[in-house]
């Protein structure tokens, strides 16, 4: 984020602007609701689920990991993906308490 200078912003600040630029691409959206439908897969899998090539779907499951979004354990030679709870736990808790804070306010317009 280099320029924006996320040093200014708390932790959680950051933590929530990473999954969401995480989720602002369509193809990881489909990814996530793939993985949510099937539990857990290989990248194979969803490259067949996708109309995307595989080193596409790769990179977009590369970033959806960073951002904690989602998780891999190694079986033989494949990676099997699944949604990280933890990840999506804490999204949720933030658009919770942002919603109850909304309710609490006056409408301005």
């Amino acid at each position: 984020m280099g320029v924006t200078k996320t040093e200014h912003f708390t932790a959680a600040q950051n933590t929530i602007a990473v999954q969401l630029k995480a989720l602002a691409h369509p193809a990881r959206i489909a990814i996530m609701e793939y993985l949510c439908e099937v539990n857990s897969c290989i990248c194979g899998d969803i490259v067949n689920a996708l109309p995307l090539a595989q080193p596409t779907i790769s990179q977009h499951l590369k970033e959806l990991k960073n951002a904690g979004l989602i998780k891999g354990t190694i079986e033989g030679t494949a990676i099997c993906y699944c949604i990280d709870e933890k990840g999506i736990a804490q999204l949720q808790s933030y658009f919770n308490q942002f919603a109850a804070r909304l309710q609490d306010k006056n409408q301005c317009c």
